[in-house]
């Protein structure tokens, strides 16, 4: 069976221990104490499977990563740690990577539209109160109602816009909507403007079998997301490669068991998935967990202590990687304890005390087996990545980009006719309306409207006076809005209500 060489154990750590490919869809987790090896295993493992042709998505949260795409350098020190876990064959070369950045800025940029993301998650990334989701939700229900696609930031404030114009209407038929809710949503979303994340939410969108190509000899693609910018807005780091793998459960097809991953995915820094997540967010993430294995992925959660996970994602994470865990305070040595006590015992040693003492590069590990049953717990020396250790600069990493298979793919940011430019263009159509209708009854001279108001007390011309036609009941709200501009604009109320709503309608045009 094909696999995955982590480093040595046993008493002389010459006995390989091993992921084997089939079980590489069963998730994963690397922790440990900050300093203690995690990167570099995370590092390891996929150069790992990229050689054994899986694409691997990772984040590099310091910027510490993007040496895999060149290749390591020959260090004594390496080169003895291969010796003594007995990898034959060791040497040097680099991993075919592709650069990505939220940003832009450090790799091609990744985007996808509101429409894609969806209330709910769109709700955490802002934070928002149950009030606050609630009128989200109608924002994309309305969307969907009139075909008015929400893409970037500008068509949800112009939706949010008709919220707040058409309150009441729109309360009656979608629930309670609040101008002091959509103020709160409105600075929340200036907010994520001012983190840079407006270019995001924009076209066009990843295509997510980019993230799974292979390189001419075979290899899986590493796409390496440079995060270390994104990190310091933690909730849309975590929100963001949380809509990642939910796309990726959504979009690949069931395959069972195969003989190898189709994708292997690291979420570095892992605990912030959870802190602070509301109830619903983590079943989904739960859920997630739990199915996408059938579709081939498995995903690995990097982070400083197995307590960050919640315990049932946790018991699905089958392979294990245990760096050092510190245990100077009384919460520290029940966390020691309590990650020793998953993984299987070994009787030639204590395994909390094992999980305390290793050195940097070394971790208690644990593997699935036949028929997927847990490995006993291994000392384990971890191998030497053959890729280069740290940043890479900025030429190089340049250099790479050209060369990448989706260069200008995604670099020109698109501006599709969305619910910004349709609401705008109904605006425009009722001020036209208006006008049309101004123009064919000019407003009258002070002397006829006394006239006409003298004669409103003559029976005979008020049963002379067309009737009033009836509203029509299936008139939606868009539409009632569109009217309404119809027959205010002649007035100059009208018309101030006119500069207001076009005013938002038409901002940034």
């Amino acid at each position: 069976m094909a696999r995955v060489l982590v480093g040595g154990g046993g008493t002389d750590y010459r006995a390989p221990q091993v992921l084997k490919l089939a079980y590489g869809n069963r998730h994963g987790l690397i922790a440990g104490a900050t300093g203690t090896g995690k990167t570099i295993t995370m590092q390891i493992l996929a150069e790992e499977f990229s050689n054994a042709g899986v694409p691997v998505f990772l984040t590099d949260i310091k910027g510490d990563v993007g040496g895999m795409a060149l290749a390591g350098t020959d260090k004594g020190f390496l080169q003895r740690r291969a010796d003594q876990i007995g990898l034959g064959g060791y040497g040097y070369r680099a991993s075919p990577v592709i650069f990505w950045d939220f940003f832009g800025e450090y790799g091609h940029p990744v985007r996808a539209t509101l429409a894609e993301v969806g209330p709910l998650l769109l709700s955490r990334m802002l934070d928002l109160s149950e009030a606050q989701e609630g009128v989200i939700n109608v924002a994309f229900r309305i969307a969907d109602d009139e075909g008015l696609p929400i893409l970037d930031l500008k068509d949800l404030r112009a939706i949010l816009n008709f919220l707040g114009d058409n309150q009441r209407e729109v309360s009656l038929q979608y629930g309670n909507v609040t101008t002091a809710s959509i103020g709160a949503i409105q600075r929340k979303l200036l907010v994520l403007e001012n983190q840079g994340a407006a270019p995001f939410f924009s076209e066009p969108a990843l295509d997510l079998s980019d993230f799974m190509r292979h390189a001419a000899d075979g290899r899986g693609y590493v796409s390496i997301l440079h995060a270390e910018r994104l990190m310091r807005t933690p909730q849309l780091y975590a929100t963001f490669l949380l809509w990642l793998l939910s796309q990726l459960f959504e979009d690949l097809p069931e395959v069972g068991n195969p003989d190898k991953p189709k994708l292997v995915f690291f979420f570095d820094e892992a605990h912030l998935l959870f802190n602070g997540a509301p109830r619903a967010l983590v079943e989904k993430i739960e859920r997630v967990a739990r199915l996408i294995r059938s579709k081939g992925v498995g995903v690995y959660f990097v982070t400083q202590n197995p307590d960050d996970v919640p315990d049932t994602v946790l018991g699905q994470l089958g392979n294990r990687i245990q760096h050092a865990l510190r245990a100077f305070t009384a919460r520290d040595q029940q966390a020691l304890r309590r990650a020793a006590q998953t993984y299987r015992p070994n009787p030639r040693f204590d395994i909390a005390d094992a999980i305390r003492d290793v050195g940097v590069g070394e971790a208690v590990t644990s593997f699935l087996q036949d028929k997927g049953s847990p490995g006993i717990a291994e000392r384990t020396l971890i191998r030497p990545p053959s890729s280069a250790m740290g940043p890479i600069d900025d030429g190089a990493r340049r250099m790479v980009m050209v060369q990448s298979p989706v260069a200008g793919k995604y670099e020109q940011m698109i501006d599709s006719d969305s619910a910004h430019e349709m609401l705008a263009r109904r605006a425009e159509a009722a001020a036209r309306e208006a006008e049309h209708a101004t123009a064919a009854h000019p407003p009258e001279a002070p002397k006829t409207r006394e006239f006409n108001a003298a004669r409103r007390y003559d029976g005979a011309s008020a049963r002379a006076r067309p009737a009033k036609a009836p509203a029509r009941r299936g008139d939606s709200p868009i539409d009632a809005f569109a009217k309404s501009f119809a027959r205010q604009i002649g007035t100059r109320s009208g018309q101030a209500l006119m500069r207001g709503v076009l005013g938002g309608l038409l901002k940034g045009r």
